[in-house]
């Protein structure tokens, strides 16, 4: 009997409760946005107030989507808004002082002879055009800014929706395969005369999409929450910085994993970054962690290689920085592989002191480390992280 297929707005839905919790979503929505105008900034306003006020109770991700879009609308509108009202301001301001200074000035004209006035009005003729000029460039100025923030959303919106459609591949291709119970890395060793060479078997759900991108090399979910993205991994920690998974240019660029990490030697700890976005994109809800309530509400990661899939507890919590080559103090992103227990175990202590809270979860030497870093804005290049150790 073929499984059911439980999707809503192209969102893929694991069991029935959460699918009707959806369609229960999707139809308040309906009803909200039936006679909303999205480049109205009063309708926008009153639907955010509402959705502040708790007006409307949203049951699924669909929901809370929605609410994170209105948000974005709401910033964007406010701000062209507020554009506006101070270019009107000033253009009154102006006029007012234009009117004054003309007035001086005709009384002052009209004492001169005749040749002088034909002389100065040409001057002010000159100065009308430049005037006139100056504004039609400020207009056309005000609109590549417009136009450019109208992409800019636009560009955020095409970017949910890639990773959705991302993400509901990667769910149905693992709900076609044959189910595997902690599957772990499968290898196949070819061997010749000289040599063996073992290739890794890649988790089912994951081969139709490395087939659209090799360099994927994982997928990284902390439920309820927005993070639900793949993981990328290049020569260099730059091009993801500014590609998406199809690598066009793309602002949000991507999660990726430290060049140095190797999944298949393996490493003491992997380390994620991603870029912090005040759309709450790619890791722009990790700070969010330096609240220990939200961390109760969210202790685990999820983090699967390609090969194998893993479960995450969360350890530490802190603030550091990008620190100079001659900086001699700890730098967290220079903790891949420790040459001992004695430097691993000095590492996590180094962690811990930066810690914001107590966990309570500790590692041992040969436990597999997950590090997300981000931007944090609270000092220049400062830096957000969170760590954990994997537990399954």
């Amino acid at each position: 009997m073929a499984q059911m297929q439980w999707i809503v707005d192209s969102r893929r839905y694991r069991n029935p409760q959460d699918y009707q919790a959806a369609l229960r979503d999707k139809q308040l929505i309906d009803s909200i946005t039936d006679n909303l105008r999205l480049d109205s900034f009063k309708d926008i306003e009153k639907l955010y107030q509402e959705l502040n006020r708790g007006k409307y109770q949203f049951e699924s991700a669909l929901g809370r989507q929605f609410d994170d879009d209105i948000y974005e609308q709401y910033m964007l509108l406010k701000n062209q808004e507020s554009e506006k009202k101070q270019r009107t301001y000033k253009a009154k301001e102006k006029k007012t002082h234009q009117n004054r200074q003309e007035t001086r000035q005709k009384v002052q004209i009209e004492e001169l002879d005749e040749d002088m006035q034909k002389e100065i009005r040409l001057i002010y003729r000159k100065r009308e055009k430049k005037r006139r000029l100056l504004r039609r460039l400020s207009i056309a100025m005000c609109l590549v800014c417009v136009i450019y923030l109208g992409c800019y959303y636009k560009q955020v919106q095409d970017s949910n929706h890639e990773f959705e459609a991302l993400a509901a591949l990667k769910e149905s291709s693992a709900t076609q395969a044959t189910p595997v119970v902690n599957k772990q890395k499968d290898a196949t060793i070819h061997r010749t005369e000289e040599s063996e060479e073992i290739v890794y078997e890649i988790l089912d759900e994951y081969k139709t999409l490395i087939n659209k991108n090799k360099k994927l090399i994982g997928w990284i979910k902390i439920d309820d929450t927005i993070i639900d993205y793949p993981v990328m991994q290049t020569v260099n920690n730059e091009y993801y910085l500014n590609h998406n998974f199809n690598q066009e240019e793309d602002k949000n660029g991507c999660i990726f994993m430290d060049y140095q990490c190797d999944v298949i030697k393996g490493c003491d700890n992997y380390i994620l970054y991603g870029h912090h976005m005040q759309s709450g994109k790619m890791f722009g809800t990790l700070d969010e962690y330096s609240s220990e309530s939200y961390y109760k509400k969210h202790p685990t990661i999820q983090f699967d290689t390609i090969y194998e899939k893993g479960t995450y507890e969360i350890m530490y919590v802190f603030r550091s920085k990008v620190y100079s080559e001659e900086d001699i103090t700890f730098k967290y992103y220079q903790f891949i592989n420790a040459s001992s227990e004695k430097e691993f175990n000095s590492y996590l202590k180094e962690m811990a002191d930066m810690s914001l809270y107590d966990t309570g979860v500790t590692a041992s030497y040969g436990d597999q480390l997950l590090t997300l870093s981000t931007c944090d804005y609270q000092e220049e290049q400062g830096r957000f992280v969170v760590v954990a150790k994997r537990v399954n």
